[in-house]
């Protein structure tokens, strides 16, 4: 299995509603991406978070998969309509387990 993490710092001028849309869109992945076999996603509450108020993990089996996921149509429109207007910063690690 690949793990996808991501960790997203939400601007502090965005809209709490605009945070909650993008978990909501990230989740809906999984009914339009054949290659996730699971995908997660939050608030992140770790007291030592600095700075990065979100986090996202996506599972697939092969760096192939993760390839497709990444270049998948429905991950593009998520990404540019939902997640670019609203984050400062973000930090990916992909890994396999």
């Amino acid at each position: 299995m690949i793990e996808h993490l991501v960790l997203f710092k939400v601007k502090a001028e965005a809209a709490p509603a605009d945070s909650t849309t993008m978990m909501q869109e990230l989740r809906k992945l999984k009914e339009h991406i054949p290659e996730i076999q699971e995908i997660t996603c939050g608030v992140n509450t770790s007291n030592r978070n600095q700075g990065f108020t979100h986090g996202l993990l996506v599972r697939v089996r092969s760096q192939s998969d993760l390839e497709a996921y990444l270049a998948h149509p429905e991950h593009q429109r998520v990404a540019a309509q939902y997640i670019r207007p609203i984050i400062e910063s973000v930090i990916v690690v992909d890994y396999e387990s």
